[in-house]
């Protein structure tokens, strides 16, 4: 039996691309592969089931790139805020020579084999106190934020107070009001009900975020050479069906918050600019670390705008 671990609700594009990669490895082995897809961290959360497929107790899993960056610091670069401005030009750079040389490295050095990237989506940001233009108007506010440095970096260059999380823990930190707010794209907000416990959402699209779909290594490699050229069909299948699923659904989702009762706020260019200026000194801090990859990744985003 191969079990796939998900973090996000049914219906979701991380957990529709799952259930892809299930029918379709199913049908391609002839049932000889039992896939069982599981949502909600039902099997706990992001960190947690990396690490148990890493370790070979758990087969596959649905993850964020920033539990990797203990074996693969690059990984790191993908949460740089307004790095990414397109999803043509995103998926060069997952299914490109960036993404491989990362794969390859993770495979190395932390045992998994990474099957495709899937696309979480552009992120914006939820709140319970008001409407939000400007940086300046969340000064103080407690938004949650992934366990990664980048997003911590990013929320206190913005004024604001980031509280990392483990995402299963959010709706219940909303409502308590132990957090005001929090950033994620536009089908995971509705998705996880996030419009009962917020009455605000702001497109500030600042991080463009992937999924990325794991197999335990030692597994994928005991396969025989059939059975991986089926596992990669399955996964290219998923990959698309995740893909083509968040860029259907992102702009009907606009509409959905607003019947739920949120107030959807569009920036104007002019106020976009301002949050791109408010957190440009990250670029500083990590021009060492990341410059190279960041000037490749601009590239790819200039030729696909």
């Amino acid at each position: 039996m191969i079990k796939i671990a998900c973090g996000l609700a049914e219906g979701t594009p991380m957990v529709v691309g799952s259930q892809t990669f299930e029918e379709k490895l199913e049908e391609l082995t002839n049932g000889r592969f039992d896939v069982q897809v599981y949502a909600n961290a039902e099997l706990g959360d992001d960190t947690v089931v990396t690490e148990a497929v890493s370790m070979g107790t758990l087969e596959v899993c649905c993850t964020t790139p920033s539990v990797f960056t203990g074996v693969c610091p690059d990984v790191g670069v993908f949460d740089m805020p307004f790095l990414f401005s397109n999803t043509a030009g995103a998926d060069k750079v997952f299914d490109g020579e960036i993404g491989q040389a990362i794969n390859q490295t993770i495979e190395e050095k932390g045992g998994v084999h990474i099957l495709g990237y899937f696309e979480n989506g552009f992120r914006n940001i939820t709140n319970s106190v008001k409407e939000i233009h400007t940086p300046e108007d969340i000064k103080g506010m407690k938004i949650r934020t992934p366990e990664s440095e980048v997003f911590l970096k990013t929320f206190e260059l913005l004024g604001a107070n980031p509280t990392p999380m483990a995402f299963s823990e959010v709706f219940t930190a909303l409502q308590q009001k132990t957090i005001d707010g929090q950033e994620n794209p536009l089908n995971t907000i509705y998705l996880n009900n996030f419009y009962e416990v917020q009455g605000y959402v702001t497109r500030t699209g600042h991080i463009y975020g992937p999924h990325m779909f794991c197999m335990n290594a030692a597994l994928y490699n005991s396969l025989s050479p059939e059975d991986q050229a089926a596992v990669d069909e399955a996964a290219r299948a998923a990959v698309e069906a995740n893909r083509q699923l968040s860029r259907e659904l992102d702009e009907g989702y606009v509409a959905k918050l607003e019947e739920a009762g949120m107030t959807v706020t569009e920036l104007t260019p002019e106020e976009r600019e301002l949050w791109v200026q408010a957190v440009s000194p990250i670029y500083d801090s990590y021009a060492e670390q990341y410059g190279e990859l960041i000037s490749q990744i601009q590239e790819i985003m200039a030729a696909t705008n």
